[in-house]
């Protein structure tokens, strides 16, 4: 199995692995074209790295997930997404070229043109098809590396739905903080924020300087993360923005990288850590969805002082590509002795929603709910036991969800 980062809220690769490729020093730029945006680099190549070398000279990452200590061929291998999934997709969608080395050591292209199947199967995969050695892809063109950006105050789950919708023509990046534990009229009250490149004219003259990270020095006792602290802070996280829109410049890493400000942040969660659970619920499901989510939610006790809502678009060519249109709920969950039974009660109601969970977060999902809530399955399962018969690539999540041999 491959590494890359080892930065995915849920690392996957176990002492079931055999044998564990690392990616990080495989991490040159091959080429780059400026008139096109066309860059190809090896897999470890970080999305860090490709801030630090390519926002000054006028190009960003396609996609912009919530960390930037994340690799190209993880980006690849988890299909990942941003807050502009609902204009520009996932990252697989801006790839152009895959170079990887198959089951029984071979070393393939694929492109949408060339071993399609196998490119496909690769985007959000898992890194199950293959070790992806070299990534092509298109990087975007921005007016500046700096960000406007605008956030409001919005007072219920129903009104941020409507917001977020409203939001998406105009606003390439949109996304929000929910209040996961108020309830009633309250329910879902939250912080909508919306942004865009700023313009040269907009922007400081000079380009934004890499952020200083204070770290969590220590693990918190258990005790810390509790209903009534986490209650206490999303009151005050919610309260502390004032009625209107607040407007203006800020650094690219605080608005596109939030998991990124504070090091070690997962310390706060004590001894046990915590599970984050991600899943997408289709706009077919209606608004009403985002409601019932939240409302089994809270009667089943969870409690997370990150819960982040966006607005996704079309689905991805990705055989296990996670999002589909309509909107995605992003939540931490503490362990506890009943984190199993929440994961399940959450799970058979995604399902019932017509909605599906997102891989590269998940810890505790069930086979029999996940084939549930993926029709694509048998594809991508016959498009891997094609390029991997031994099943020779497998990790701790696959035996667990697919039932790979450990």
């Amino acid at each position: 199995m491959v590494r890359g980062d080892a930065r995915a809220l849920r690392y996957e690769l176990s002492s079931r692995c055999p044998v564990v490729a690392g990616t990080p020093l495989a991490d040159r730029i091959l080429a780059f074209e400026s008139a096109t945006g066309r860059l190809r680099a090896e897999a470890g190549f970080s999305l860090f790295d490709l801030n630090r070398v390519f926002l000054a000279r006028g190009f960003c990452a396609p996609v912009a997930p919530g960390t930037q200590f994340i690799t190209l061929g993880g980006m690849v291998a988890a299909d990942v997404h941003g807050k502009n999934h609902h204009r520009d997709g996932c990252f697989g969608r801006h790839v152009t070229r895959l170079r990887m080395r198959v089951g029984d050591g071979t070393i393939v292209e694929c492109s949408p043109e060339h071993e399609c199947d196998l490119f496909r199967a690769t985007l959000g995969g898992m890194g199950l098809t293959g070790h992806i050695l070299e990534v092509e892809c298109r990087l975007m063109p921005i007016p500046s590396p700096w960000i406007w950006r605008e956030s409001e105050r919005i007072a219920d789950i129903d009104r941020f739905i409507e917001a977020l919708k409203e939001a998406g023509p105009r606003w390439p990046y949109t996304m929000g903080w929910i209040d996961c534990l108020s309830r009633g009229r309250g329910l879902g009250r939250g912080i909508l924020m919306r942004g865009r490149w700023a313009e040269r004219a907009e922007a400081p003259s000079d380009p934004p300087r890499p952020r200083r990270r204070p770290a969590i020095p220590f693990v918190f006792p258990g005790w810390v993360i509790s209903r009534a602290s986490v209650r206490a802070f999303n009151s005050l996280y919610y309260h502390r923005h004032r009625t209107g829109v607040k407007r203006g410049i800020v650094h690219p890493e605080s608005f596109l990288y939030p998991l990124d400000v504070i090091r070690h942040w997962n310390r706060m969660y004590g001894p046990r850590g915590f599970t984050q659970y991600q899943c997408v619920l289709p706009d077919t499901a209606g608004h009403g969805a985002a409601r019932r989510f939240l409302e089994l939610l809270t009667s089943r006790g969870g409690a997370s002082m990150l819960c982040v809502i966006k607005d996704c678009g079309d689905e991805g060519p990705g055989l296990l590509s996670f999002p589909l249109k309509g909107i995605s709920i992003a939540l931490d969950i503490p362990i506890r002795d009943d984190t199993q039974s929440l994961v399940d009660a959450l799970n058979e109601l995604v399902i019932a929603e017509g909605g599906r969970i997102y891989l590269a977060k998940d810890a505790f999902t069930r086979p029999d709910h996940f084939r549930a809530m993926e029709p694509r399955l048998p594809e991508w399962t016959r498009i891997r036991r094609h390029w991997d018969p031994q099943g020779q690539l497998r990790s701790a999540q696959s035996v667990r969800i697919l039932g790979d041999r450990p």
